[in-house]
């Protein structure tokens, strides 16, 4: 084990412990948070083309990504936001988590900008049709909607995005450096999987399941 890991003499565990480590909050990071949707704030999410989704539920947490052409999240007012839910492998993690415990939050990226926006608050899933039905794309509208009640929202300085060179062109992963899709499959699936013809359908067959 690393040193400074064998022992607990140097864990920060509790609050006043924090506090102490890190200092005093800079005003503006307090003064920023609101308890609804500003009119800045609103243009922000409507902005957006994909958000990272958490939620809590009795197995532990959950981090799923959410992503549909610029403005999928829907401000139906300063405190509602609808977020359409499209097909997926039905694990519904995110949404067994929400039936049993309503707190989320959400972290909303838009692209080429280095600041961003959180949401937190009390979700509830709805299948009402009309509802469904202000969200096609393509034809095909969602499997259900998730409304959020917000209870604070703020926007995020860039420090993070700039330290990790996100939307800089020299950032970019060269897929081949990477284990691909097909070959992940192969490695845990229980039965065998065909790495290299998985890869080779698999982007035809998301564009005919994507919505």
């Amino acid at each position: 084990m690393p040193d400074g890991l064998q022992t607990d003499d140097h864990l920060l565990t509790t609050v006043e412990a924090l506090e102490a480590h890190y200092g005093t909050p800079l005003d503006r990071s307090i003064w920023k948070e609101q308890d609804h949707l500003t009119e800045h704030y609103r243009a922000l999410v409507e902005a957006s083309p994909f958000a990272i989704l958490a939620t809590a539920g009795p197995e532990g947490l959950d981090c799923s990504p959410r992503g549909d052409p610029t403005g999928f999240v829907s401000v139906l007012d300063p405190k509602t936001v609808a977020i359409p839910d499209r097909p997926g492998n039905n694990r519904v993690d995110s949404l067994k988590n929400i039936v049993r415990d309503p707190r989320i939050a959400l972290l909303f990226l838009m692209p080429g900008i280095g600041y961003t926006m959180r949401i937190n608050g009390r979700a509830r899933i709805s299948i009402d049709p009309e509802l469904l039905e202000k969200f096609p794309v393509h034809g095909k509208l969602p499997r259900s909607v998730i409304l959020v009640t917000v209870e604070s929202a703020y926007f995020q300085c860039p420090k993070a995005v700039v330290r990790a060179k996100l939307w800089e062109p020299d950032s970019r992963v060269d897929p081949d450096s990477l284990p691909t899709m097909g070959e992940m499959l192969a490695f845990y699936a229980p039965q065998p999987v065909d790495a290299e013809k998985f890869d080779r359908e698999y982007p035809e067959h998301m564009k005919k399941v994507m919505y």
